[in-house]
């Protein structure tokens, strides 16, 4: 964890303005009224973090839920001879770190701030309470936990029985920016990072890039991504099914 990010104080935060609004779409928090959202949230703990900075690792013990505020969380998985995997890509206004909130087992994964980060972080001790109190939130969290499984039952269906050219379109449209820039939509992650989440060698992600690149889809710049033409792509990612 980093320095700062754990707390033995249960006492609220001092209110903050704003400091659930972004959050308040997002389905978790869907049906529950703004003034039971804001009083959860005078217990969080806002967080800024480093590129690079470690959220928690896998075997932690899950005692917070985290939100993104501002920034990108990488989630991972490594092995003990250096290997490892991208699952997912946290970006603003997302949660991560609930399936060990609530089962309070240990973290399944690691947690890396993949850009310079803020989070909102509410302990598990003041989270669960809540819960009790407003049933609607509990009916929102089997939901989002059905869709994380559903989520990765395709990955799974994916890595297994796709070529190559439909796993890397389909992920690249995944992580695809919410923050549009003229000229295209940059991509946040590295060609590592891709080709973790793909399952397949860089040098055959860079490869198949470049061939889209050609093709006019897409852009490489010095490491950076850009998608010019999303729907080449999703029909691209649609060949399989």
């Amino acid at each position: 964890m980093p320095e700062g990010a754990r707390s033995g104080s249960r006492n609220p935060s001092p209110p903050r303005a704003g400091k659930a609004a972004a959050l308040r779409d997002h389905p978790i928090f869907r049906g529950i009224d703004d003034s039971a959202i804001e009083q959860l949230f005078k217990y969080a703990k806002i967080l800024s973090l480093r590129r690079g900075a470690t959220i928690f690792s896998r075997g932690d013990s899950g005692d917070r839920l985290y939100a993104v505020r501002k920034g990108t969380v990488r989630i991972s998985i490594s092995s003990s001879d250096g290997r490892g995997a991208t699952l997912n890509l946290i970006r603003s206004n997302e949660i991560f770190g609930e399936i060990a909130l609530l089962d309070g087992q240990r973290r399944t994964a690691n947690a890396v701030a993949h850009t310079d980060c803020e989070l909102l972080a509410i302990e598990r001790r003041d989270f669960l309470p809540f819960i009790e109190q407003q049933p609607k939130l509990a009916f929102n969290f089997i939901q989002l936990l059905c869709t994380r499984l559903r989520w990765t039952s395709e990955q799974v269906e994916h890595v297994m029985l796709s070529d190559l050219s439909s796993r890397l379109a389909r992920t690249v449209g995944a992580l695809v920016s919410k923050d549009d820039k003229p000229g295209g939509s940059i991509i946040t992650a590295t060609q590592r990072e891709i080709s973790e989440m793909v399952g397949a060698t860089r040098e055959s992600v860079n490869k198949e890039l470049r061939r889209w690149s050609k093709q006019g889809w897409i852009e490489l710049d010095q490491g950076e991504i850009r998608v010019l033409d999303s729907k080449a792509l999703a029909k691209l990612a649609m060949d399989d099914r």
